[in-house]
């Protein structure tokens, strides 16, 4: 996706700041000052209209485009920007990395999960709901690597967010996928990634 001047410029400088950001060990911290700089880029909506960034139409088999603004040439630091409609939800899954979501129009429900097994058995793991968050203008969220949660597009208007991710979605080769009902843990990348465009 070939950005114009004033969406390039606006991304550059945003992801220069997280960089430094990001540049030491990332904690909690850090990721609550990367998500005040993507604040500051989602209060120009409009600089990131759905003329440039469509969302698909509704009817078809796809809930959501993923479109690449940003990705360092060592794939780290990636910024995507998704254009979502209602019907989008995902499994639960964590990243392999910290990210960051903002939105810039719409809302984006996130339940977070807690583990309460010890990790032991790679094929499975027990669970719990410990939170939900509508990511909205104005209130985002932020995880770390292992965070595990799951995405809900409701409601009857569209969606846009701004996903940044310490490394490039299509490098997180060892995500993992959590089925609530079964327990079974699965590679979440091989499964159930949908391309990105640009």
């Amino acid at each position: 996706m070939a950005l114009n001047g004033i969406q390039s410029a606006r991304v550059a400088a945003t992801v220069e700041r997280v960089k430094a950001l990001t540049a030491g060990a990332v904690g909690r911290e850090q990721l609550e000052r990367v998500r005040e700089e993507l604040y500051g880029l989602a209060a120009e909506p409009d600089l990131f209209p759905f003329s440039d960034f469509p969302a698909p139409e509704p009817g078809g088999d796809r809930f959501s485009l993923r479109y690449r603004l940003h990705e360092d040439a060592d794939r780290t630091h990636a910024l995507y920007l998704n254009a979502l409609i209602p019907g989008k939800l995902t499994k639960p899954h964590n990243h392999g990395t910290w990210a960051v979501i903002v939105a810039l129009e719409g809302e984006e429900l996130n339940r977070v999960y807690v583990r309460e097994d010890d990790g032991s058995d790679p094929e499975r793991a027990q669970l719990r709901l410990a939170d939900e968050v509508v990511v909205k203008p104005g209130q985002g969220i932020a995880f770390l690597g292992d965070d595990i949660h799951s995405v809900h597009i409701l409601g009857g208007g569209k969606a846009r967010m701004f996903h940044f991710y310490g490394r490039a979605l299509e490098t997180l080769t060892d995500r993992k996928g959590f089925d609530l009902e079964t327990g079974r843990v699965s590679n979440y990348n091989q499964n159930f990634m949908s391309p990105t465009v640009g």
